[in-house]
């Protein structure tokens, strides 16, 4: 179920590259993004995934971009033939790239010699872009409209991120609670789930079930932006499962 409207900062995850459509490596940057954005109040609303192919990458940045009030996007930055992230970006906004003078004095204050092609490619933003600091190592990302552009190696992406966030409008941040019920199958508690969720539409109230060696049941996760409503509705939950014969049912604090 979605969260209301009003007073809600929507941002999307475009996540660029092949090796994570192949699987080799595992995507961990939309679960921090999310965890990020969701402490200053703004709703993570959609991630894509797609490959290293400028038309894709294109297309899905005008989209996400048109749709919400941010865009990250994070891989592709980086100084081989198939990190195109800067020259779609530039593409989708219908500018130039060119070399940032700030960039290519980090390089050169970093490396000795001179730069290679390699290395300037990714000192290269769109014209209009501003950077965003990275803290950890390597050159900066950038950001241009509603569109941040993250590197992909997680560590870094973090880094960014803290340079990210002040510049984002933030929104109310969302707070949620966690009812458990053990023993008890999604069957058995879906009618009371299901009328206190429909008593209450402006608020998100999912079921997670869980299997395993201590036993099965659900994690039942309220979500709101009204702490007062949210602890009526937990006790109202609650009430309702234990109405229907649900006992070994408890709130229970998430870490």
């Amino acid at each position: 179920m979605a969260l209301p409207a009003e007073d809600r900062v929507t941002c999307a995850v475009l996540v660029i590259g092949d090796e994570i459509l192949s699987g080799r490596t595992q995507d961990t940057n939309t679960r921090d993004i999310a965890r990020y954005l969701g402490v200053i109040g703004i709703d993570l609303a959609e991630t894509r995934t797609v490959p290293d192919v400028m038309e894709e990458i294109i297309a899905a940045l005008n989209a996400l971009r048109a749709r919400y009030d941010y865009v990250i996007t994070t891989g592709g930055i980086g100084p081989t033939h198939d990190d195109i992230t800067a020259d779609a970006v530039a593409a989708a906004f219908g500018v130039e790239l060119e070399e940032h003078p700030d960039i290519i004095a980090m390089m050169t204050a970093r490396w000795t010699g001179e730069l290679n092609a390699a290395r300037r490619r990714m000192a290269r933003v769109p014209v209009g872009g501003v950077l965003v600091k990275n803290p950890v190592q390597g050159p900066p990302g950038f950001a241009i409209g509603n569109v941040f552009t993250l590197a992909g190696v997680p560590q870094i992406m973090r880094g960014m991120l803290e340079d990210v966030g002040p510049r984002m409008r933030g929104g109310r941040p969302t707070v949620s609670r966690t009812v458990r019920v053990e023993g008890s199958g999604e069957g058995a508690i879906a009618a009371p789930l299901e009328a206190v969720a429909k008593a209450h539409p402006d608020m998100s109230l999912g079921s997670y079930p869980f299997f395993g060696a201590e036993g099965y049941g659900s994690n039942l996760v309220l979500r709101s932006r009204d702490v007062g409503q949210l602890v009526e509705v937990v006790g109202e939950l609650i009430a309702a499962l234990k109405g229907a014969g649900i006992d070994n049912v408890r709130e229970v604090e998430v870490v």
